[in-house]
């Protein structure tokens, strides 16, 4: 069970789990070593969650694994469409739109919000890192993530 009960978590079937559980591995062991990469203008790009520190309203803090704060592994920014998705094998077909793109220098700032959560992304397009704050009622999240051109597109 995990630490954060305030933060809703999806019921997932032990066969569902199995499978996600196989389409994470064959996804991690296409991107290992995850590193970042410069994206040079790119429009399009993925993103993978590399740590996640959740902090709640009574000042805990606490580093949590993606999955149990419903952080996709893999994100596809795309800047042309404004939009955030999740990669298809996640079989998790989530997408938000992007309210807010601005470049300052090499530095991308994305933000939005959805579903009572709000979000901010600062990505580097000179070394591919991103910084992303995701800000809920009683709590917020902070996400190191590495990011790449997408090779799909």
């Amino acid at each position: 069970m995990p630490r954060f009960r305030h933060i809703p978590r999806l019921s997932i079937t032990y066969a569902a789990r199995r499978r996600r559980a196989t389409m994470i591995a064959a996804l991690l062991l296409a991107a290992a070593p995850c590193q970042a990469e410069p994206l040079d203008r790119h429009e399009q790009f993925i993103c993978a969650a590399q740590q996640v520190t959740v902090c709640t309203a009574d000042g805990v803090c606490d580093r949590a694994p993606s999955a149990d704060l419903q952080i996709p592994l893999f994100l596809l920014v795309d800047l042309a469409g404004k939009r955030l998705s999740t990669t298809q094998a996640s079989g998790e077909n989530r997408e938000t739109a992007v309210s807010h793109l601005e470049r300052q220098g090499d530095l991308i700032v994305l933000q939005g919000s959805q579903g009572g959560r709000a979000f901010s992304f600062m990505i580097s397009e000179r070394t591919g890192f991103a910084s992303i704050a995701i800000a809920m009622d009683g709590a917020a999240l902070s996400v190191f993530a590495a990011c790449t051109p997408n090779p799909a597109r």
